[in-house]
């Protein structure tokens, strides 16, 4: 599993990293807003930002806004040191419970975070998925992907997840069956893989997870190490 899989994230908490891309976000990258921590006006900035996002100015289909929300959540419990003082920073009507929840969806992986700026992963369900660690997190965002859930399938999921079952079950119970992508191949790639495996008496998806195997292992040695 790559870094991005750990607890924490390495970038630097409130740079718009992913809705700066415009591969992602599109024109909307120009709207890219970032929270530094260490600078007191732009937590207060956050902290603007956060009463607006709980107030409901932020409607529940622009997720590019939705992620700008979490990521001023997690820049302003990094700026004043907890949940509870950032809930008092935001104002009255900001709970604890929000800020907790949406701090975690912008401490996703990128990955994870790649599909929820795209809108293939709504934020309300983005906040369930965060609620797991480790690679249940990447599971169920690629199922919620592959399966096409619900956000309330989301959460009952993770709570499941939570409670202690394995994620697979779980993702299993409502449908969805790990591990199962389907991809459009070029013809002639995939009449060669039908017939290699034929040939070999192997699933042509056997093929396919060995050549990955070894795509990702070769990216992984071109990669720059670290001095």
């Amino acid at each position: 599993m790559t870094e991005d899989s750990r607890a924490d994230r390495r970038s630097p908490v409130g740079e718009p990293v992913v809705r700066s891309d415009p591969a992602v976000t599109g024109d909307r990258a120009a709207e890219a807003v970032g929270f530094d921590p260490d600078d007191p006006e732009s937590v207060a900035e956050a902290a603007e930002t956060v009463a607006r996002f709980a107030a409901g100015d932020v409607g529940d289909d622009d997720h590019v806004l939705m992620l700008r929300g979490a990521a001023a959540c997690a820049a302003l419990v990094r700026g004043v040191g907890s949940y509870k003082t950032a809930a008092e920073r935001a104002g009255d009507d900001v709970s604890v419970a929000f800020i907790r929840k949406w701090a975690r969806v912008h401490d996703l992986p990128q990955a994870i975070r790649r599909q929820v700026a795209s809108g293939r992963i709504a934020p309300s369900a983005a906040k369930h998925i965060a609620r797991l660690g480790g690679t249940d997190r990447y599971l169920l965002a690629w199922a919620t992907i592959d399966g096409d859930l619900t956000v309330r399938e989301v959460r009952s999921i993770a709570s499941a997840v939570n409670d202690g079952s394995d994620v697979e079950s779980a993702v299993r119970e409502a449908g969805v069956q790990l591990g199962h992508v389907g991809v459009d191949l070029p013809r002639d790639t995939y009449v060669e893989l039908r017939r290699r495996a034929s040939n070999e008496s192997r699933a042509p998806g056997d093929i396919v997870a060995a050549a990955l195997d070894d795509y990702f292992a070769a990216a992984s040695d071109d990669a720059p190490r670290s001095p």
